[in-house]
């Protein structure tokens, strides 16, 4: 038997803006948006989802696990997330064929070239 990967879970500080930003970011959907926790997913009915939760405290460090965006066209998908808060973020990534940004709380995450 395995498991279904049902959600990817982020700390937040402010669990409903942040969740707000990444729907937007990624075409979702907001399912719920509770005090406790704010889920977004493509679909109503397809998962997996990534949910926002509360936590007092600023993220601090790089962060250990984080979503690789593949855009059609990587240049212009880095100025619309920079144009919506995103910010770059130098994480020793050197030159490579990749941007890295971070979110308005500062979780990092990749935006990749097109495939082909």
């Amino acid at each position: 038997m395995t498991s279904v990967w049902e959600n990817l879970t982020v700390d937040a500080q402010d669990p409903s803006r942040l969740a707000h930003w990444w729907a937007e970011a990624l075409g979702y959907q907001v399912i719920s948006d509770k005090p406790d926790e704010v889920e977004i997913r493509r679909a109503p009915d397809e998962l997996p989802g990534i949910v926002f939760v509360p936590v007092t405290t600023p993220k601090e460090g790089k962060n250990r696990l984080h979503i690789d965006l593949r855009p059609a066209d990587q240049e212009a998908e880095v100025e619309r997330l920079v144009d919506m808060g995103a910010r770059h973020v130098d994480v020793g990534q050197g030159d490579v064929g990749w941007t890295v940004l971070s979110d308005p709380e500062g979780n990092e995450f990749c935006v990749l070239r097109g495939r082909g």
